[in-house]
This record gives structure tokens, C-alpha cells and sequence, in this order.
């Protein structure tokens, strides 16, 4: 069966930075606050002219330009955060990096929907459906959390990263396991945006107008935190068994960086050294499905990724949706900023 393969990687990120200070400036917070309970101490952010589909762009256009090529079968874009409801983000994508008519459809599990993407891509390849998919995790997701709610606005950065899988072998560098993956729908509200959808409308039957703060992103952040540890945790055991590995026999675990409490409770529950954990959150902050494509590309560009190294690979987000995968690292070049 035909695995997919990683050939190339890339990540862009909106050069606009928001630092704790400069949020302290303006809310009831300061840097120490930030950085002792999340571990950040900066996010890049999108201005007003700039969307999820301009970020990318930019990343897919690095993918492409590292694995050596300017085609792609399919092109998925995992996000939470599309251009406009109607239509799909991933068309205008395809078009725009010059990929002609190709299939291409936006993919939503939020945090986890880059892990969901992958299986998507690995099912595409395994079938012959598409011989190299281009796989994007974007999302603008300070567009979507209240500026003045100092609990949310902290958290978010917005980024876009992506991988081009080609179709290959198990045994090859650069080779994706498959993926495991779950969701709890029971828990859908605590993680949301209430309105905007079919079942909370922007407007209401008479035509008024929902509440401004509807629309914003709410999370209870004591019950997500629980559910994070316990199912990345759960399904990064899983993976890694599928791959036939011990979790000793990982080189390197990327977690999505939601927060460095999170983080270090997985890695805990997983008995990771800090020694072999990768993490941009302090520069980046939580990019939503934008994280582990990031994490990877400026991993293996800042050197603390290598090629040969074994990769435990996990996410949770709203749903509730997670995930993890293993893969190990190709001799490739990723184009960051």
C-alpha cells in the first residue's frame, strides 16, 4: 500500500507581532501573567487586509518550492477560520499558486484538523486518487477572539504551514503512520463560536441581530485542558503502537502548542524529556491548525528536527477532535520567514 511521503515543507507568518507588553498596554494583564500561565510571549497577527487564504498561499507556495516542484494533485486546507463561508478557501488557493483545476476543499476539526487532513491525504495517496497532495494548516484566529477578553486574546497567534506529500513507501524518510484519530461531540460547547451558523444565525426569524459577543471564540478552559492531556496522550499511545515503536524509541514530540501547561502535561503523562519536545509556542502562540505544520517546518529549519528523527505527532481542538501520528523526517530544506 502507498504511504504518503513528506517531500516538502514551508510556513509563513504574518510579519505584524503583538507582544505581552503590548497587550498589557491596553488590558488588565502584564508579561508575567501571560508568559507564567501560557508560556507566550509573542503571536504574529494578520492587519485588516490580510486573510487565512493570503497565509496560505505563502506557505504553500514554500512546500512547493522545497520539494523541488510546482504541481500538486490535490490541494486540502485545514482551518477553522475559511475566507467566507460560502464559497470553499482551498480553490482560490489552488488558482492562485498556479495549480490549475485541481480537486480542492477546505477541511474543519479546529485544532486537529491538520492530523484530520493528513488521513484525508494518506487515504487520497493509498487509494491512487492523487500520486501528491498539498496539505495546508492555515488559520486567522485573532480574527475570531474578543479583543478586549484578556483569557482569549493571550492565547492566539495566526499562522499558515504546509507539507507536500507525495505518494511512496512505509520504509522511506519522510514516511507518514497512519493516523488515529477521535471525537466527542457530547463536548462540542466547550470550545465555540456560538453564532454565525445554521443553528445560531447572525440573524434571528424577525430579523434582529444576534449579540455582537456571539460571535466570538469562548472556551472553558479548566475542562479543555483535562480533556487535551488525558486524549492526546491516549491517541499518541495508540500511534506509536501502530508504528510499532516504544514512546522511548520517539525522537521528537510535537504536540499542538495550545499552551505550555498543556504541553507539559502531555509530555509528563508521556514521559518526554524536554530534550526531546518541540515547541514554538513562546514565539508563536496557539495557530490552531496552523501549529503542527508550523512547529515542524521551523523545527527542522532551526536544526532541533532532523532527518532520520522518529516523530510523535498529536492535537486536540474543539468537537471535541483529536489526534496523533508518527512519521520520520526527511532530508529536506523547509523555506520559514
Amino acid at each position: 500500500m502507498k504511504r504518503p511521503v513528506i517531500a516538502g515543507a514551508g510556513c509563513y507568518l504574518p510579519p505584524d507581532v503583538v507582544t505581552n507588553d503590548d497587550l498589557a498596554r491596553r488590558l488588565d494583564t502584564s508579561d508575567a501573567w501571560i508568559r507564567t500561565r501560557t508560556g507566550m510571549s509573542e503571536r504574529h497577527v494578520v492587519d485588516a487586509a490580510t486573510a487565512t487564504g493570503d497565509l496560505a498561499v505563502e506557505a504553500g507556495r514554500r512546500a512547493l518550492e522545497s520539494a523541488g516542484t510546482a504541481r500538486a494533485d490535490v490541494v486540502v486546507l485545514a482551518t477553522t477560520t475559511p475566507d467566507r463561508q460560502v464559497p470553499p478557501t482551498a480553490p482560490e488557493i489552488a488558482f492562485r499558486l498556479g495549480l490549475g483545476t485541481v480537486p480542492a476543499f477546505d477541511l474543519s476539526a479546529a485544532c486537529a484538523g491538520f492530523l484530520y487532513g493528513l488521513s484525508t491525504a494518506a487515504g487520497m495517496i493509498a487509494t491512487g486518487a492523487a500520486e501528491q497532495v498539498l496539505l495546508i494548516g492555515a488559520d486567522a484566529f485573532t480574527t475570531m477572539v474578543d479583543p478586549e477578553d484578556r483569557a482569549t486574546v493571550v492565547l492566539f497567534g495566526d499562522a499558515a504551514g504546509a507539507l507536500l506529500l507525495r505518494a511512496g513507501h512505509a520504509e522511506e524518510p519522510g514516511a507518514v503512520g497512519a493516523p488515529v484519530l477521535g471525537s466527542d461531540g457530547s463536548l462540542a460547547d466547550l470550545i465555540q463560536v456560538p453564532a454565525g451558523g445554521s443553528r445560531s444565525r447572525a440573524r434571528g426569524p424577525l430579523g434582529e441581530l444576534a449579540d455582537t459577543g456571539e460571535f466570538y471564540f469562548r472556551m472553558n478552559g479548566r475542562e479543555t485542558f483535562r480533556h487535551a492531556v488525558t486524549r492526546m496522550s491516549q491517541a499518541s499511545r495508540q500511534a506509536v503502537d501502530a508504528a510499532g515503536w516504544s514512546l522511548a524509541q520517539v525522537d521528537r514530540l510535537g504536540a499542538h502548542q495550545a499552551n505550555a501547561r498543556i504541553l507539559a502535561a502531555v509530555a509528563d503523562e508521556l514521559a518526554f524529556e524536554p530534550a526531546r519536545q518541540l515547541s514554538n509556542v513562546a514565539q508563536v502562540a496557539n495557530t490552531a491548525a496552523a501549529s503542527l505544520p508550523t512547529l515542524l517546518a521551523m523545527a527542522a529549519a532551526e536544526g532541533t528536527l532532523k532527518p532520520g528523527h522518529r516523530v510523535l505527532l498529536t492535537a486536540f481542538g474543539g468537537g471535541l477532535s483529536w489526534g496523533a501520528a508518527t512519521l520520520t523526517w526527511p532530508d529536506t530544506t523547509p523555506l520559514v520567514d
